[in-house]
């Protein structure tokens, strides 16, 4: 499998290192405009740089790329890469506004070309727990799900020449940029309890919001450094959301998923509460594999203290299902729904009211909507 990268930022230093580790992946190119970044780059991770995404396309001929340039560029580079036939994974979010999601699912549907995201929650082994328990309804009527990531960004993270705090590349702040991690593996748990749910459809059906920028430059940063959201689910459940880029020093992400009949408690790694009424003979197992203190802080300060090794994963499940033709687990569809429900925050922040979560994907062409 021939990989390429477009855009050459922060992260894609962490999607090499990624498709590194997976036999049978090389990578073959990468772009970026500026050369001695490229050229850098390539010289560390292998393949060649191009500062142009269609030549690189054209010349490198690779199977697949993975797009990590700023959020809201995210669109022109999948629709490059179906056009000319080539397998798309792309950074969260999958694009800063659902039409512009709708036109990247547009885009791939027409070229015949797989689509997927990337959300290494799903893949963190512990929170796979947690979401193989709500499955198998070991948590009962489920009461709560809730995402807490109570992070820092310093000035410079908002300073002058950055695309993070623009609406026209972050499309939005902590919410959408830190936190929608969260808010995708929120929605991945709870959706795990509705079999009901069907393809496709967001198992939160509204949500209340609250933003505000409360340790940045105002005049600076077009986005909310704080987000406070309850959400409301189709099965009656009620979720939180805590988003923040403003809460110094910045402490590690933490889940609470509970309900009649047991509570999980996660914190980044660590497997803090496993408690059901009906115990099971592995309990004790989780308890134990899970329960040592998290071997990285997860982002709280340093964008960078990620561990990558659900990146990998992430993109083992994406390069299996393009090998055997099949939709990956996290595909456009996936991929949206966290979108929606941030779209549905911010609208509700600008009204003061309850905001509905967008249901369907909408019908749009390759060219808009």
């Amino acid at each position: 499998m021939r990989a390429a990268i477009i855009g050459i930022g922060a992260i894609a230093g962490m999607h090499a290192r990624a498709l590194r580790d997976i036999p049978g992946v090389e990578l073959v190119a990468a772009t970026c405009r500026t050369e001695a970044k490229g050229r850098a780059f390539t010289a560390e991770f292998g393949g060649e740089w191009f500062d142009d995404t269609a030549r690189m396309l054209r010349r490198a001929k690779p199977d697949f790329v993975t797009i990590a340039t700023p959020s809201g560029a995210h669109l022109d580079a999948a629709v490059a890469a179906a056009r000319r036939g080539v397998h798309v994974i792309c950074e969260k979010p999958l694009e800063i506004t659902l039409k512009r999601i709708d036109r990247m699912i547009a885009a791939a549907d027409k070229a015949g070309i797989t689509l997927g995201a990337i959300f290494p929650q799903r893949f963190n082994p512990v929170i796979q727990t947690v979401h193989a328990a709500a499955a198998a309804g070991r948590f009962g009527s489920l009461a709560v799900a809730a995402s807490y990531v109570p992070w820092w960004r310093d000035d410079a993270y908002y300073g002058p020449g950055r695309w993070q705090g623009t609406m026209a590349l972050d499309g939005g702040g902590a919410l959408m940029n830190q936190s929608i991690h969260g808010v995708d593996a929120v929605q991945w748990i709870a959706g795990a309890t509705m079999p009901e749910l069907a393809a496709g459809e967001n198992p939160v059906e509204s949500v209340l919001a609250l933003t505000a920028v409360r340790s940045h430059d105002t005049a600076r940063l077009e986005v909310e450094d704080t987000c406070v959201a309850v959400l409301r689910f189709r099965n009656g459940a009620v979720g939180q959301l805590l988003a923040a880029t403003s809460l110094f020093p910045g402490q590690m992400r933490r889940f609470l998923i509970g309900g009649r009949d047991g509570t999980a408690e996660v914190l980044e790694e660590q497997l803090i509460t496993w408690r059901f009424r009906d115990e099971k003979p592995d309990d004790a197992a989780m308890r134990e594999r899970f329960g040592g203190s998290s071997s990285t802080s997860g982002g709280a300060a340093d964008p960078m203290a990620i561990n990558y090794s659900c990146h990998t994963r992430n993109f083992e499940d994406f390069i299996a299902a393009v090998r055997a033709g099949r939709r990956p687990s996290l595909d456009g569809h996936e991929g949206r729904k966290a979108v929606a429900i941030i779209e549905a925050c911010y609208k509700s922040a600008r009204t003061g009211r309850f905001a509905r979560v967008a249901e369907a994907v909408n019908d749009v062409s390759e060219n808009g909507a």
